[in-house]
């Protein structure tokens, strides 16, 4: 298949969990997305991931992880990167480059901490050390609209916080079909993950960071705030910081240069 796309499966604790490969590289990355997965896994998403992230197609083996389907109700993001190690023993993965974003990223925290010798370099993007009262604020309103069966805010309200007043000009235009597609059959993951996101504290444990970081914000963040990136820059030893004036939380997918800024740093 076109650069090898595969999905593909992880037995964990009894239940499943999804990931897409594809890339003609030999170097592993593992790339962790964000709450989203708490609506829907990679699964049925292999091609559009691949297209996505084409930038590192040619130099790396990409590896893009759910999490499980099926969640205790105490799962914490520290847990989540414990059956990330167990996924990559069962392919024999023994180093990564990891990319992690948002909740991806207080995962990738947790797992370069706990695993230190497997991460060769670690990018962290719009993601936080810790929950602060804007990260709260965002997430506690989800959760409410998720509690209620009402895809529809919930959609509308995570656009609003996550992209540019530029880029919403055209999401806009696509809330009326917003309530009518991808909606989960319950939201029992989605709100086990939230949960995750609001007890999420690596603070006083990201100097046991030993990798090269890249941290990436946007200075317009309405989910994670400005300083979250600044507050992980100040405990990680050995990092670069990259903030994004003019943009938020989708900073990784509306800055035109970020995959390249990646790319660049892991192949330094």
């Amino acid at each position: 298949m076109l650069f090898g796309v595969k999905e593909n499966s992880a037995a964990i604790d009894g239940t499943t969990m999804h990931y897409v490969e594809f890339g003609r590289g030999q170097t592993p990355l593992i790339i962790l997305p964000g709450l989203s997965d708490g609506l829907k896994t990679v699964k049925g998403q292999a091609i559009n991931l691949a297209f996505y992230f084409r930038a590192f197609l040619k130099d790396f083996k990409v590896y893009v992880f759910s999490r499980k389907e099926e969640m205790q109700d105490a799962y914490t993001t520290r847990d989540m990167a414990k059956d990330l190690k167990t996924a990559l023993d069962q392919l024999g993965i023994e180093k990564v480059f990891l990319m992690g974003v948002s909740q991806g990223g207080m995962i990738a925290q947790w797992f370069a901490i706990d695993y230190p010798r497997m991460v060769e370099k670690l990018v962290i993007a719009v993601s936080a050390p810790r929950a602060n009262d804007i990260l709260r604020n965002a997430v506690n309103t989800w959760v409410e609209y998720a509690k209620c069966g009402d895809y529809r805010s919930l959609m509308i309200d995570t656009l609003e916080n996550t992209y540019s007043p530029q880029k919403l000009k055209t999401y806009r235009l696509t809330y009326p079909l917003v309530s009518r597609i991808g909606k989960p059959s319950h939201f029992d993951r989605f709100l086990i993950q939230a949960k995750a996101v609001l007890t999420h504290d690596a603070y006083n444990e990201l100097e046991n960071i030993i990798c090269p970081t890249l941290i990436v914000g946007g200075d317009s963040d309405k989910v994670v705030g400005c300083e979250a990136a600044k507050e992980m820059a100040e405990k990680i030893p050995d990092k670069r910081i990259v903030i994004y004036q003019g943009l938020g939380h989708a900073a990784y997918e509306e800055a035109r240069d970020f995959n390249r800024r990646v790319k660049d740093f892991l192949l330094i």
